[in-house]
Parts: structure tokens; C-alpha cells; sequence
């Protein structure tokens, strides 16, 4: 009995000197390790414009859609959209598509490089190149062009080549809106100095 106390006693003591030993080399280990950490590697991300990222508030693919106030369905989409900076009701927007459905069953498709959004005056202002192509197979081209939100009326920032059924035409201007006394019907002017050149159709055409 007494070498079993013996025994136990003997290991007991040597686990005192053995574990705090042990642990040590452990820490001294892990501090070894820790130091081989190449702080280069943190670069990329300290590079990133926080503050940019901030500023550059963007959404993509904003889409809108509602009825004038003249009965016309009218949707908006775009590729990207910012709020402007000096108009709490303003916001550009790139790449726009936008379609009116008319009262009288007319289409009118509109697309542009860039747009401006004046929620306050209910007005979107397209440049940067617009094509518009109407129910009535009519395709208008124009450098900018400038539409209601709450009413089907739109009109060319300048002039305006177009193609129909009668043929080819430039003209100053061109605008859709409703007929004088008929709110119900929408007529395309084309105004301001018309040039039109007449294609005849064929015996094939329709």
C-alpha cells in the first residue's frame, strides 16, 4: 500500500512540473504561428472607398408602373437608377425602356441611354438617343425627348427623322397628345419645317 502512495505521489508531483511546461510550449506555439500572419493581406480591403460606396447610392433595375390621369397605362424600367444629389424628388437612370397603353388601344414604346426623373413636376427627360416606336408603325428617332408621368403627352427635344407607312420623314419636331376636344383620341404631330419623302408600296405590301 505504502508503494502505491509512493507511486501516485511520484506522479502526481511530476504532472505539476509536466502540465505547466506543456502549456507554455503550447503558447509559445501559437504566438510562433500567429507572427508568420503576412499583415499585407489586409491591404485589398482597406483599399475600398467606404465613403465612395456611400455616396454612389445605386439601384438596379427600377421598375415603375401606374395610370395617368388621362386613363393611359403607363411602366418604366430601367438598368440602373441614382438619386440626384441636389433634388430630393429627382433620380437618373441609364439604359430606359418605357411603355404607354393608351385609352384608344394606341402603343407607344420609348427607349433612351439616360433619363432624368422630376418627381416633383411628374416630367422624365430622356437624352443620350431615343427611339420611339408607335402602335401604328411609326419608329422615331431623336437626340432627347420629353414625356409626362401623369398624362400620355410627350414631345422631341429638336428634330426628329422618322420611318412609317407613308415613308421616310425629318421634321423640328414631333409630339404625341390628345386630340383637341377628344381626350380619348392621341394624334402624332410631326411639325417645324416636314420633309417627307414618299415610298409607294408595292403590290406585295400591305
Amino acid at each position: 500500500m505504502a508503494t502505491y502512495d509512493n507511486t501516485y505521489s511520484r506522479v502526481v508531483a511530476w504532472l505539476k512540473v509536466l502540465l505547466p511546461v506543456i502549456a507554455l510550449v503550447l503558447l509559445s506555439t501559437m504566438f510562433l504561428i500567429s507572427r508568420t500572419i503576412d499583415p499585407s493581406r489586409a491591404i485589398p480591403f482597406a483599399n475600398v472607398d467606404v465613403e465612395g460606396m456611400v455616396r454612389d447610392q445605386r439601384i438596379s433595375a427600377p421598375s415603375f408602373s401606374g395610370v395617368t390621369e388621362d386613363g393611359a397605362a403607363l411602366s418604366i424600367t430601367a438598368e440602373t437608377a441614382r438619386p440626384l444629389p441636389d433634388n430630393a424628388d429627382g433620380m437618373s437612370a441609364e439604359a430606359l425602356t418605357a411603355r404607354i397603353e393608351t385609352p384608344d388601344g394606341a402603343q407607344v414604346d420609348i427607349e433612351a441611354a439616360e433619363a432624368l426623373v422630376d418627381g416633383a413636376t411628374s416630367l422624365l427627360t430622356l437624352s443620350g438617343g431615343v427611339v420611339v416606336t408607335t402602335s401604328t408603325d411609326y419608329r422615331i428617332e431623336a437626340a432627347g425627348l420629353i414625356t409626362k408621368m401623369d398624362r400620355a403627352e410627350m414631345e422631341s427635344d429638336g428634330a426628329v427623322q422618322a420611318t412609317g407607312p407613308l415613308g421616310t420623314l425629318d421634321a423640328g419636331q414631333a409630339r404625341i397628345a390628345p386630340a383637341d376636344g377628344d381626350a380619348s383620341t392621341y394624334l402624332l404631330v410631326f411639325k417645324d419645317g416636314v420633309k417627307l419623302v414618299y415610298v409607294p408600296k408595292g403590290p406585295g405590301d400591305r
